[in-house]
């Protein structure tokens, strides 16, 4: 509110994300894991709200995303979450051998643009929100870490 162009930035980059090659349930692999990762509560739990309720992704793959541990019956999207916290880390700069890796989980050229575009939409709002240092909405309240 206090930026309307940071506002519609971050709506319109939403509407593209929510259009790119990858699963919806993929999409919030990225986005919880950036958001745990980034530190932004807010952002995790409105992320694992999305994830229970409308995607009805595992209990146990929405923890380890939110904790940042394995995930241990599902290697793609444990690999998806490796590389989203390695182009964090890194800026962008991954290795060979960590795209290799994306890509062995069955990840095409086009899946890993849509994975960098996810981070920055991810990036946008979360630091926003934590620069804002907002407080957990109550209806997200029970999703939060």
């Amino acid at each position: 509110a206090n930026s309307p162009q940071a506002l519609e930035m971050y709506q319109e980059v939403g509407k593209i994300n929510s259009r790119t090659s990858l699963t919806p349930e993929e999409i919030e692999v990225v986005q919880i894991t950036a958001a745990a990762h980034n530190g932004c509560d807010f952002c995790v739990a409105g992320h694992t709200k999305i994830g229970t309720l409308k995607l009805k992704m595992p209990e146990n793959v929405l923890n380890a995303l939110r904790a940042r541990t394995t995930i241990e019956d599902n290697a793609k999207y444990q690999a998806l979450a490796q590389f989203t916290m390695q182009l964090i880390d890194k800026r962008g700069k991954v290795s060979d051998e960590e795209l290799a890796a994306i890509k062995a989980a069955g990840y095409s050229e086009q899946n890993i643009l849509d994975v960098v575009l996810g981070v920055a939409l991810a990036t946008l709002c979360n630091y926003a929100n934590n620069v804002a240092q907002n407080d957990i909405n109550p209806e997200l309240q029970a999703y939060a870490p």
